[in-house]
């Protein structure tokens, strides 16, 4: 098949989290497969790159841009739903579109438009971001990244999705871990950076690191720092490529997550090395921590919070069989990448067959 993965978001290397993480393995696995694969996403043009690629855009007659940075063809635009939908289409061809978050009903609307077969892959609750109302995409299939998601979609929009969590590629991800601290990814409030910190806070004698994983502006980023600094058993590092030197240290993930969680990539990264993780009971959380971590309320007292992370790092033979849970369920069938992929390909089929009307036969 010739696969184009389309949507509203920025993509790597200008914009990194969960959706690009999650595509970018994707299409890695389709091209490994022997598929011809394509990406169409947003350009903001703020980073070093984006700011190359917008120069090249200003001087395109083109409404894409298209680079081969990551080793196959992204084409950037400034509004994907538009005329850059087009030009995707008349440059690579499709067969069949996997179309994702941001605008997704605006961006499948456009493709559907121009006779490409529509897969929606439903990664978040955030019906706003949409653009428009799904149900206008008459012959779409979709995908939910939970169980959770799936059920949310069906009872806004009344479709029905098959259940794909995020695809984790192990050997990407595991590590040996000195378990020397832990860890809390994404400093925004919605991942729960307060919570976060008042627990780093109530548990002086335990050392934490705090990520950036979403880029921070430099108001932000002041912003974190004046709450971390005053904080001595708390070391804030910059995003990385490379999570492993994340997850090298780490020996209890903290996921206090504030908003309806789809699912919660960074659980499931953690667990390909047995780490635990701390979460809230938000949304899809509770699917991705399974066994491997403990979950609670997000407005839980502060000293369940505290009491449950202590069970985790002081008690020995709790955290051991915590740390056998979490590698048990990143083992598990539903995680396994080559039968994730089994099941998308099979979507993407589905969805390449004409739809007969019964009623007009």
């Amino acid at each position: 098949m010739n696969i184009l993965f389309a949507g509203g978001n920025g993509y790597l290397p200008e914009m990194s989290g969960g959706v690009q993480s999650s595509t970018d393995h994707l299409v890695r696995q389709c091209a490994a497969a022997g598929h011809d694969v394509s990406v169409l996403a947003a350009l903001f043009g703020s980073s070093t790159f984006g700011l190359r690629q917008r120069l090249k855009l200003k001087l395109s007659p083109s409404p894409i841009v298209t680079d081969r940075t990551l080793g196959y063809p992204v084409m950037r635009a400034w509004f994907p739903w538009q005329d850059a939908a087009g030009a995707a289409v008349r440059q690579a061809r499709p067969d069949v579109a996997v179309v994702q978050c941001h605008k997704a009903a605006l961006v499948g609307e456009a493709l559907a438009r121009l006779g490409v077969p529509v897969v929606v892959y439903l990664r978040n609750v955030e019906y706003h971001e949409l653009g428009g109302d799904l149900r206008t995409l008459k012959n779409a299939r979709y995908i939910a990244n939970s169980a959770f998601t799936a059920r949310a979609y069906e009872a806004e929009f009344g479709i029905a999705s098959t259940v794909i969590p995020p695809t984790i590629d192990p050997a990407k991800y595991t590590t040996e871990t000195t378990r020397a601290l832990v860890t809390f990814v994404n400093v925004y409030p919605e991942k729960g950076f307060e919570k976060a910190v008042e627990i780093a806070r109530a548990c002086p004698d335990i050392p934490f690191q705090f990520c950036e994983s979403w880029r921070l502006d430099d108001a932000h980023l002041a912003r974190v720092k004046a709450v971390l600094d005053p904080l001595s058993n708390v070391t804030f590092r910059r995003r990385t490529d490379d999570m492993t030197s994340v997850y090298g240290r780490t020996a209890i993930l903290l996921a206090p997550s504030k908003w309806e969680e789809a699912w919660g990539r960074v659980a499931s990264e953690a667990h390909c090395s047995g780490i635990p993780v701390l979460g809230s009971t938000r949304g899809g959380l509770p699917e991705a921590i399974g066994d491997g971590g403990l979950t609670l309320d997000y407005d839980a007292p502060l000293a369940d919070w505290v009491a449950a992370l202590r069970r985790m790092w002081d008690d020995a033979a709790a955290y051991a069989a915590l740390s056998d849970a979490a590698r048990r369920h990143a083992a598990r069938p539903a995680m396994d990448p080559a039968q994730q992929f089994a099941t998308f390909l099979g979507v993407l089929d589905d969805a390449r067959r004409p739809t007969v009307d019964l009623a007009a036969a």
